[in-house]
């Protein structure tokens, strides 16, 4: 069929969707995908990959986040890079309350996910415990490619909707896992001291 009788047999819901017929709720999530702003939360070893991927070799300002901001009132992607001490989760609450609104997180490595190796009465098991979690890349640490998978998985799903009618019915975060995306795994562990 050609245009005019899409229109003809449709209406306006006939038209394929472009520019002029979209609507502004698909503009505004596909311009939050594409400008949103993290505010950094290195607490571990992963936050020098975090800071490598912010690096020109990753580029990610091809992603809009390539300014990692130091005030929480100017971001809207938290990343939780490391594992979360009893005494810093309510800091990091605090800065998440302060963020503005919509936001989302992603936990970045295992400790920051389940605790990791540290099972104990210091480490929060877990940041969802805190703060609710969109996106968890798994990896200790996970390498800038796993964070860059995790970041487009983010955006996929901001510019889906799906986070926010997820976020309007239960108040939690979505808590995709992605696979890891940067070699390493259980088959490649390498073993110091051998060749």
């Amino acid at each position: 069929m050609g245009l005019i009788e899409d229109v003809k047999a449709d209406g306006l819901g006939g038209l394929e969707h472009n520019f002029v017929t979209g609507q502004v709720e698909t503009l505004v999530n596909w311009s939050r995908a594409r400008s949103s702003w993290p505010a950094t939360f290195g607490l571990a070893c992963c936050a020098i990959e975090m800071m490598a991927t912010g690096g020109s070799h990753y580029d990610i300002a091809r992603l809009g986040m390539e300014v990692f901001r130091a005030s929480p009132r100017q971001a809207d992607v938290m990343i939780v890079a490391g594992r979360v001490s009893q005494k810093m989760a309510p800091v990091l609450r605090q800065i998440y309350d302060q963020m503005m609104e919509p936001k989302w997180v992603i936990s970045m490595g295992v400790c920051a996910s389940s605790g990791g190796m540290f099972n104990n009465y210091a480490i929060v098991q877990g940041v969802d415990q805190v703060v609710p979690v969109d996106v968890y890349a798994p990896g200790c640490p996970p390498g800038p490619e796993t964070l860059l998978h995790a970041i487009h998985t983010l955006h996929a799903q901001i510019e889906s909707g799906e986070l926010m009618r997820r976020r309007e019915a239960t108040g939690a975060g979505a808590g995709i896992v992605i696979e890891q995306r940067d070699g390493q795994g259980e088959s490649q562990l390498v073993t110091l001291g051998r060749r």
